[in-house]
C-alpha cells in the first residue's frame, strides 16, 4: 500500500507478554501511526519475576524509530483488567477524537489500519455504527463481495472508535443493568430467547463483581444504544494470545491463531446499514453457544460442589 499514510492515533494495550508484545508492535511499526498511545498495568504483587517481565514489556515501546509522538499511561500497582483496560481507553479518549485499539496479543494484518482508518472516517458522524472492528469468525462463509457487513457483536481483537461512542455510552460499573433486568428490556435487545439466557448470566455476574472484564460492558454499551459493529469480510486479525500466560484465552479454542487475510482496497461498501442476521447466527453459534457437553460437565460440577 505504498500510497497509504496512517494518520490515526493507535492506543496499545500491554502487560506483561513481551513475546507476544514484540510482534504485535512489529506490525504497528510498519504501520507508523503519527501517534502512540500506551496503556500497561503494573505486576501483581503475587507473581514472582512479574515486575521484570512487565519491565521488559514496557522497554518494547523504545523501540519507536519513526516521526511519533509516543504517550504512555502506566500503571505502577496491579488495577486487573477490568479496571487497568477501561481506564486506559478514558485516557485515550481524552487524548485524541478517534483510535485504532489493539492489544498485545491481537496481530493485525497490514491492511487493518488502512481498513479502519477509511471506516473511522465514513461513519465519524453515522450514530448507528459504534466500532469497527478487525475481526471476522464466519471461518470462509460470505454473502456477498462487500468488505464488510454490520452486526449486533461487538468483537474486539483489534478495533476502532470515536470519542463520542465511548465517553457517551461506556460505564464499567453498568449502572443501567438492574433496570434493564427488572423490566425484562434484555431480550428485546438481543432478540432471542437462547441468548437472552446467556447475556443475563454474563451481565448479572459482572454487576456483582464476579467477573474481571472491561470488554462486556462495552457490549452492554453498544445494545443499549441500539448501535451496530463493522466486521470486516475477511479476517484481518489473529489472537495469538491463547497460552498460559494469558489472563482470559487459556484454553483451546477454534478462534485462536486464525490467519489473516488482506482486505481488498478500494472498498466495497454496503448498500445500507443493515445487521447481517445469517452471518449473526453463525458468529452465536462460533463464539457464544456452550457446547452441550460442556454445559452438562458444568450442571454436574455444580451438583457436586
Amino acid at each position: 500500500m505504498p500510497d497509504f499514510q496512517l494518520t490515526t492515533p493507535v492506543a496499545f494495550i500491554i502487560f506483561n507478554r513481551p513475546h507476544t508484545t514484540e510482534r504485535v508492535f512489529a506490525e504497528i511499526a510498519s504501520a507508523r501511526p503519527p501517534k502512540l498511545l500506551v496503556i500497561a498495568d503494573g505486576p501483581r504483587e503475587n507473581k514472582t519475576g512479574e515486575a521484570a517481565t512487565c519491565a521488559t514489556t514496557r522497554a518494547i515501546i523504545d523501540r519507536v524509530d519513526w516521526d511519533c509522538e509516543v504517550l504512555t499511561n502506566f500503571s505502577e500497582c496491579n488495577l486487573g483488567c477490568k479496571k487497568r483496560v477501561s481506564s486506559g481507553i478514558d485516557w485515550v479518549f481524552e487524548q485524541v477524537e478517534e483510535a485504532i485499539i489493539l492489544e498485545d496479543d491481537c496481530l493485525p494484518d497490514p491492511t487493518f489500519f488502512r481498513y479502519c482508518q477509511e471506516l473511522l472516517d465514513r461513519y465519524r458522524h453515522d450514530q448507528r455504527v459504534g466500532l469497527i472492528s478487525g475481526d471476522n469468525f464466519q471461518f470462509g462463509r460470505t454473502r456477498n463481495n462487500d468488505s464488510y457487513y454490520f452486526s449486533k457483536y461487538v468483537h474486539i481483537w483489534g478495533w476502532a472508535t470515536w470519542r463520542d461512542r465511548w465517553v457517551k455510552s461506556y460505564d464499567v460499573s453498568m449502572s443501567t443493568w438492574p433496570r434493564i433486568r427488572d423490566e425484562g428490556w434484555l431480550a428485546d435487545m438481543v432478540g432471542n430467547p437462547r441468548e437472552t439466557h446467556y447475556w443475563y448470566k454474563i451481565f448479572e455476574r459482572l454487576y456483582n463483581g464476579e467477573i474481571d472484564s472491561w470488554a462486556y460492558q462495552w457490549t452492554f454499551a453498544n445494545w443499549l444504544e441500539g448501535r451496530v459493529s463493522i466486521m470486516p469480510s475477511c479476517n484481518l486479525i489473529s489472537n495469538i494470545g491463547f497460552d498460559a500466560d494469558a489472563t482470559h484465552t487459556t484454553g483451546a479454542s477454534e478462534l485462536e491463531n486464525l490467519a489473516r487475510q488482506p482486505m481488498t482496497f478500494p472498498l466495497k461498501h454496503p448498500i445500507g446499514v443493515v445487521k447481517n442476521t445469517q452471518a449473526d447466527r453463525f458468529s452465536e453459534f462460533k463464539c457464544f453457544r456452550v457446547p452441550l457437553v460442556k454445559r452438562v460437565i458444568n450442571k454436574l460440577a455444580g451438583y457436586l460442589r
